[in-house]
């Protein structure tokens, strides 16, 4: 009886020496484990791995057929000669809005109704004689005496009379042609003031020629012919270059090279030995 205790505490230590055995084994066997992952994971970490091929080039966008073509049209055509060095459109280059539409035609009734009206004006004023008062006051008399007859007589006939607009002009109206005419005016002054101190004679050439066109116009027709003709051209010239703009500049542009030779040599011969006035204006 007193062995058995002694063989159950001999058995236990050699069972945890086994038991010890077997854990040193797993962990040995785990170490190596980790030793050749680690081993392969440095060695796959050391080496040379494959660059990745290059990427191909992107592909340029290149633009089509019809916008190189239409991008080829549009610089040309920037770089075509326009009449009086014009950048715009005519219907711009005319102030655009409504009146500009008048002189293009693009309403044909109101165009032609205009032109109609200003025909039958001169032919009223010039061909048969009739003086501007005169019709004036010919028209207020019968349009008075229409609506006097009318506002009378509805009251017999049991109709409503006639409903006469109250006509105001506007003070904003009448203030801002006031300083349009104004600047306009100003600025023709300070054009004639350079041209009188002979600074520009390339100007003065020009405004000399005007100034002798219209002495001649005025020679042969009177002040309402002359308007009349201004207002024809208005109506005649813009739409008919509209219509045929590319040939006209084509023929303008020879022109203008030719009239800026013959200028060179007018400036050569004459133009160079005119004495012309101080660069500044002397301050008193």
């Amino acid at each position: 009886m007193a062995e058995q205790p002694h063989a159950e505490g001999g058995a236990s230590p050699k069972h945890e020496t086994l038991m010890e055995k077997i854990a040193d084994k797993l962990h040995v066997g785990s170490g190596k484990g980790d030793s050749s992952s680690s081993s392969s994971d440095s060695d796959n970490d050391e080496r040379p791995r494959p660059s990745a091929p290059p990427a191909p080039p992107a592909a340029e966008v290149k633009p089509s057929f019809s916008e190189s073509a239409a991008t080829a049209a549009a610089e040309a055509k920037a770089n075509v000669f326009r009449l009086f060095g014009r950048e715009q459109p005519i219907h711009k280059a005319l102030g655009g809005g409504k009146p500009a539409d008048v002189f293009l035609w693009r309403n044909k009734n109101i165009s032609a109704g205009v032109l109609g009206g200003a025909t039958a004006i001169w032919i009223l004023f010039e061909l048969l004689g009739y003086h501007l008062l005169t019709f004036v006051c010919h028209g207020l008399i019968f349009s008075l005496g229409v609506l006097f007859l009318w506002s009378n007589a509805s009251s017999f006939v049991n109709k409503s009379p006639p409903r006469i607009p109250e006509v105001i002009i506007p003070e904003d109206l009448v203030v801002n042609i006031a300083l349009s005419t104004r600047y306009e005016i100003n600025r023709a002054f300070a054009n004639l003031r350079q041209i009188a101190l002979g600074r520009d004679i390339k100007k003065f050439l020009m405004v000399i020629a005007g100034l002798w066109l219209l002495s001649v116009l005025g020679s042969c027709c009177n002040f309402l012919t002359l308007v009349y003709i201004v207002f024809v051209v208005l109506h005649t010239v813009p739409v008919l270059y509209e219509k045929y703009e590319d040939q006209i500049d084509s023929y303008g542009e020879k022109g203008w090279v030719e009239i800026k030779k013959q200028y060179t040599v007018f400036d050569e011969k004459v133009l160079s030995k005119v004495p012309r006035g101080p660069a500044k204006d002397k301050k008193h």
